[in-house]
């Protein structure tokens, strides 16, 4: 794999303007993505929410039923971690330490789907997307999601670190 510059790994292949209950999955599988690896905390769920918000456990069943998931979280909490995928019947990494590459390659290999074909979804630039495009992943930087499911309009870190990645030289419009 080539060494990417800064601004190459600061930059998701997909900047959604809303959350993952919104992204059309029709466009994941044109992009030829066969499994998505998701971020949970303010991906899936609400801040210190152990409830899926009903558009966002929809969207994870139909995802489903086209390709693999694996729930991927720097969140030590197992048991939170764990009771969603026991849900959703998916495999997941606790205290995954992104956006370091030994969780996420173990993941992969577990997949045994080449990288360009593996998704990467999540809410921030700094673990979620610069860990998958350490790795070649396709990256989805999507909107944190708030308790009623709905974007989050000010999320404060989200918009610190796409100021920060934008200052680095990545076109996060």
């Amino acid at each position: 794999m080539t060494r990417l510059s800064l601004t190459q790994l600061l930059q998701p292949d997909w900047m959604a303007p809303g959350t993952l209950a919104e992204l059309p999955l029709e466009h994941l599988i044109e992009q030829r993505i066969q499994a998505l690896v998701l971020d949970v905390d303010r991906t899936l769920l609400p801040r210190r929410s152990h409830q899926l918000p009903p558009a966002m456990e929809l969207w994870l069943r139909r995802a489903q039923e086209h390709m693999p998931l694996h729930l991927f979280s720097n969140n030590p909490s197992r048991s939170r971690i764990g009771g969603l995928a026991d849900q959703l019947g998916v495999a997941f990494t606790s205290s995954a330490g992104k956006p370091r590459r030994g969780a996420l390659r173990r993941v992969l290999a577990e997949l045994a789907i080449p990288p360009a074909h593996v998704a990467i979804v999540g809410d921030r630039v700094f673990t979620d997307v610069l860990a998958g495009n350490r790795l070649g992943l396709y990256t989805v930087l999507v909107k944190p999601v708030n308790p009623e499911g709905q974007p989050c309009p000010h999320d404060r870190w989200q918009m610190l670190e796409v100021k920060l990645a934008r200052l680095a030289g990545a076109s996060l419009r």
